[in-house]
């Protein structure tokens, strides 16, 4: 009898510990990868500030930059702003991500106000061509027609269109439309680390405007944040983030050139200068990999790159590229929360990177108070610098001294 209850006990125990196991939830995504040894680290994503940050609260006498430039603030009060978008008359759109809102910024010569556009979207992106903005949220593309002379103009629904995967993470969106008319848009890796569940993900690929035509052209990609044509060759270069969890130096972030279409970048086998990944392996993990122009620092999340082509900055800022970097989480200390220009030949060759925006992050305490992370020219060759953090954007710009 004994031995009966004692055996009904052990079922009993490993009945509940099964149905605890199935229903206990799986850990946050950005735990994915995560060694036994990294249980007990206290590193974790950076929470965005997802409030209006007055101006008077805006310590942009802390940034630094080469002499002759100066950074002011440009507009404020738009909170989580990201990628921004110029309309043919002047007006700024402007995506976010926690917020899932479009805002849009008018500009009338002496300051900015802005309106919502839409609310409650699912991490959306904007891009603006031929009169109209485009706005690509994770599980939606809305296109709004002469939205400039028509504020409240209904949007037209595209979503079937596009074919969009329903995975979440890494799916927030940059978009832009090409020198060849086509709206590239990429899919990032819906893990930190994994095979893929299916090849819809960790790609880069372009649709003509209605969402026809949809081409994918580059592969292996984690997790793209910005891209631009090089002024020369027209040949897209784009930012990746590199994986997490295998130490504050390693894997580094990326900067690509794509030399041509149908290029295989890595994800999820190899990483940075030819590192092959310790958790998903494969033979000759880099054996055919483009490998990237230069490496950005380790978790320094890089964002938006912006080819310079304007005449106000000096003839040596000319064609160089200016990068956000938001700044890192998954490091013991910090680093990023800058904007770095890099020079290169056109051919990728000889890249050098050196400061340009820095006095977002006090090393000394690791503390910050902006995250940048996108770039806009404008028309007279200033810079605007969005800040997520803050919902402030900076134009920059240039005088001789």
């Amino acid at each position: 009898m004994k031995n009966r209850i004692a055996l009904c006990g052990a079922l009993i125990a490993v009945g509940l510990s099964q149905a605890i196991a199935q229903t206990a939830p799986p850990p946050p995504a950005w735990q994915q990868g995560r060694g036994t040894d990294q249980a007990a680290s206290p590193l974790a994503p950076v929470a965005g500030k997802l409030t209006a940050t007055p101006v008077s609260e805006l310590p942009i006498d802390k940034l630094k930059l080469p002499a002759g430039f100066k950074a002011e603030v440009w507009s404020h009060g738009t909170p989580g702003v990201r990628a921004m978008a110029r309309s043919e008359s002047g007006k700024v759109y402007v995506g976010s991500r926690g917020l899932g809102r479009v805002y849009e910024i008018s500009d009338n010569g002496k300051e900015r106000t802005s309106r919502i556009v839409v609310d409650k979207l699912n991490q959306p992106a904007v891009a603006f061509h031929k009169g109209s903005l485009y706005v690509m949220a994770i599980d939606k593309v809305l296109r709004f027609d002469g939205i400039e002379q028509n504020p409240n103009v209904a949007p037209v629904d595209l979503t079937a269109k596009f074919n969009l995967p329903p995975e979440q993470h890494h799916n927030w969106k940059y978009i832009r439309f090409g020198p060849d008319g086509k709206l590239y848009v990429p899919f990032g890796a819906p893990c930190n680390i994994c095979e893929l569940p299916t090849q819809e993900y960790a790609q880069l690929r372009r649709y003509d405007a209605d969402g026809s035509n949809m081409e994918v052209i580059g592969r292996g990609i984690r997790n793209t944040q910005g891209f631009d044509w090089h002024p020369v060759t027209q040949e897209i270069w784009f930012t990746d983030h590199g994986r997490d969890w295998l130490g504050d130096d390693t894997p580094a972030d990326e900067l690509n050139r794509m030399s041509k279409t149908g290029l295989n970048f890595g994800f999820p086998y190899c990483h940075a200068n030819g590192i092959a990944d310790p958790d998903v392996k494969k033979d000759k993990a880099c054996e055919g990999v483009t490998l990237p122009v230069t490496t950005m620092g380790a978790h320094a999340a890089v964002m938006g790159l912006h080819f310079y082509t304007g005449n106000m900055f000096p003839a040596e800022y000319k064609n160089a590229m200016f990068i956000a970097r938001k700044g890192s989480w998954n490091r013991t200390k910090k680093s990023g929360y800058d904007v770095v220009m890099v020079k290169a030949n056109a051919d990728g060759t000889n890249a050098q990177m050196t400061p340009f925006v820095t006095g977002f992050l006090d090393e000394k305490t690791d503390d910050f108070f902006g995250r940048p992370v996108y770039l806009m020219q404008m028309p007279d060759g200033a810079l605007l610098l969005s800040d997520e953090q803050t919902g402030a954007i900076y134009r920059i710009s240039y005088a001789k001294q």
